[in-house]
């Protein structure tokens, strides 16, 4: 019976991403029209409703075509390369609280609440990088191998500072157990004492996702297409899922690292406690997947060189010195303690005077780096000189910022 509640419980969470990706693709198409003052999907089915449906029906009758000089083999297998970590990262995430009367192992609300589940998060995800490069390599395009290398460049400079963000979560927890660090949060959110932490964590969230203004790996005006340029029919699709669910699992990451997960935002849950306790954790996820849109519809994209500046310059130090203050100032003012399953976790609350002087850190890390960020931006304070030969003359183009 247990293996049976456990195989229901992983099938839920893996439909979970895959059945949001129609809801997330009217969503966004709704609200970037929303900001840029346009109507949106409106012509099939009530306030077009059913577009995701006919949008899903087109790609499946699409011819499914494969270049004569392609790696056959690699080019078929890369967008399930893609999709499958996508998919199965969301299993460890738990999104509700113990079910009463349940075994240890059962009672989370997640397919399995891992003891290493955060290490699970990322061993998976950084699997996705071999479905694009492979998907660039294998079309023998040029276009899409120059997508591929941007993907793995860009991933792989991301990826550290990601790990680098959730390192101060797991140091003042204790524990790789996601249910852990919710219980944590139940008296303080994490974005409060670790705000640079939550900020670099959904930004290198973001471009992990390769979403604008990360989106260099699939600009259109330079790559066609990126990656992706060569698949139609189904194998475009399962790219695009794997987006969308990478999206769904950033969101949902977000949230349980840094919002406390199914946690209400005031009190109590009170009674219906795991309906309540549902309903908090996909209010707080879907407000980051607007935030997705929202960047979307308002952020030109990075050019390249300021994208690997960034990730290299700013972040990865910035990151690493708030795991550095965090752990002189663990040392000095450690926080309270509370018994978890496998030992002892820390406890926040907003009496403690770790949480201030953690927030106070935080302030003066994020000033100091735009202080000396601003100006060194490539582009960022400067004109950029563009030669026109047939006229002979320079032109100037505005500076930035």
């Amino acid at each position: 019976m247990d293996s049976l509640i456990l195989l229901g419980k992983v099938i839920v969470a893996l439909l979970i991403p895959a059945t949001m990706v129609p809801v997330l693709i009217y969503a966004e198409r709704k609200i970037v029209a929303w900001i840029q003052i346009r109507i949106g999907p409106n012509r099939v089915g009530p306030a077009g409703l059913m577009q995701p449906i006919a949008d899903a029906l087109k790609l499946l009758l699409k011819e499914d075509l494969t270049p004569l000089s392609a790696d056959k083999v690699v080019f078929a297998i890369a967008p399930i390369v893609m999709l499958i970590p996508a998919l199965i990262t969301f299993v460890v995430i738990p999104y509700a609280p113990p079910l009463p009367g349940h075994k240890p192992h059962l009672d989370t609300l997640a397919g399995a609440d891992l003891n290493i589940g955060i290490l699970y998060y990322l061993a998976v995800t950084s699997m996705g990088i071999y479905g694009v490069f492979l998907a660039g390599w294998s079309s023998n395009n040029k276009y899409s191998l120059m997508g591929g290398l941007r993907s793995s460049a860009q991933m792989l400079s991301y990826e550290t500072s990601m790990g680098l963000s959730i390192l101060p979560v797991l140091m003042i927890t204790g524990s790789l157990r996601m249910s852990d660090i919710i219980n944590t949060q139940a008296d303080c959110w994490f974005c409060v004492p670790l705000f640079l932490a939550f900020i670099t964590y959904f930004i290198t969230g973001v471009a992990e996702t390769n979403r604008s203004p990360f989106d260099l790996p699939e600009a259109e005006s330079e790559l066609v297409a990126g990656y992706h340029t060569e698949y139609s029919s189904f194998r475009f699709a399962m790219f695009f899922m794997g987006e969308y669910a990478n999206m769904v699992t950033v969101s949902a990451i977000t949230t349980t690292l840094f919002l406390g997960g199914w946690g209400p935002f005031i009190g109590g849950l009170g009674p219906f406690s795991w309906i309540l306790s549902l309903f908090w954790f996909l209010i707080k996820m879907f407000f980051f997947l607007f935030i997705f849109f929202w960047l979307r519809a308002t952020l030109p994209r990075f050019r390249y060189d300021q994208l690997m500046y960034f990730g290299w310059k700013v972040l990865l130090p910035l990151t690493l010195t708030n795991v550095m203050v965090t752990a002189v100032i663990l040392l000095f003012f450690p926080p309270a303690t509370q018994p978890g399953p496998l030992g002892l976790i820390s406890k926040l609350s907003f009496d403690q005077p770790f949480v201030w002087i953690m927030l106070v850190s935080q302030l003066v890390l994020i000033v100091i780096a735009l202080a000396l960020t601003s100006a060194r931006l490539p582009g960022a304070r400067r004109g950029v000189r563009l030669v026109d030969p047939s006229r002979e003359t320079t032109l100037v183009a505005a500076p930035r910022g």
